[in-house]
């Protein structure tokens, strides 16, 4: 008599089902009473948090940036259950922080943070703060004094140098992920304002133009290409991965991640994180080339 095949379960992060409700795309891969096509919405605050359950106390898995697409499966009791468009990630947001249909950003914001200005002029007090990666619909552009202002379609204004053709990308994603440095540390974070280890490998990597998955275990196995090379030998870009963090190679000998030693992302000797990691955790099991 043959052994039943193995049957992987999906991953709930990844995959929107509850024993109630699930996307329809899982029919017939999952059991639930009622399945939905889930409708588009859109990110309308400058980071949405995306927790475990519909609890604020509940556990932050990731945030989605301002204009990000998300498929919307359920809005009860001031929480949405979603899965976003560019990751796949499942959780719940705010109800709050979602808007219907389809976002056409024009621009992304390429700095860590940039202000949102009530009309073009530096002087006045900023309504909102956007983080790296997000991005907004410039409808026209305007000077004052020398500066150039992106405003956008509700008359608010952001400094157009700031700012980054939706089409157009970094070369470099190390360099995205130094202009990151002192940024504080947020388990889940994922934006210029906290942000945790994979959350920058993520963003970084996003601003060149490519999506990778979220969490480092998801990373560890699909990222660019395995390395067997010494740890000496790793270049600019190389990632190093431990048990639940990661860190990008800014050259030999020298890594950039976001840590909660320093509780910010911070430069470091690669065999100083070794030895601290080590002491509470273990050696590096993994290292890839994206």
């Amino acid at each position: 008599m043959s052994a039943s095949p193995t049957v992987t379960p999906l991953d709930r992060r990844l995959n929107a089902f509850r024993p109630d409700l699930a996307d329809r795309r899982l029919e017939g891969k999952v059991e639930a009473e009622r399945f939905v096509d889930g409708e588009l919405f859109h990110i309308a605050v400058p980071v949405a948090r995306v927790h475990q359950a519909p609890d604020g106390s509940s556990g932050m898995d990731t945030q989605f940036l301002h204009g990000d697409h998300v498929r919307v499966f359920e809005r009860s009791n001031g929480w949405a259950w979603v899965q976003a468009e560019r990751d796949g990630y499942v959780g719940y947001v705010p109800d709050s922080s979602i808007d219907e249909g389809p976002f056409q950003a024009t621009h992304v914001v390429c700095v860590p943070r940039t202000f949102v200005y009530p009309e073009p002029e530096l002087k006045k007090p900023a309504s909102m703060t956007h983080s790296l990666g997000a991005q907004v619909r410039v409808v026209e552009e305007v000077e004052t004094r020398g500066n150039r202002y992106g405003m956008l379609e509700d008359g608010r204004a952001i400094f157009l140098r700031h700012l980054r053709p939706i089409d157009s990308h970094a070369d470099d994603y190390v360099s995205v992920a130094e202009m990151l440095i002192h940024t504080p540390y947020l388990w889940g974070g994922c934006s210029g304002f906290g942000i945790d280890c994979s959350g920058l490998v993520q963003l970084a990597i996003r601003m060149t133009g490519r999506t990778v998955i979220r969490d480092t275990d998801m990373q560890m196995t699909s990222i660019g290409t395995p390395l067997d090379s010494d740890l000496e030998e790793l270049q600019r870009g190389d990632l190093v991965f431990w048990p639940g963090h990661v860190a990008i190679v800014t050259r030999p000998g020298e890594i950039v991640h976001a840590n909660g030693f320093s509780m910010t992302v911070a430069i470091e000797p690669l065999d100083q994180a070794i030895t601290r990691v080590e002491a509470l955790y273990s050696r590096p099991i993994a290292c890839r080339r994206p």
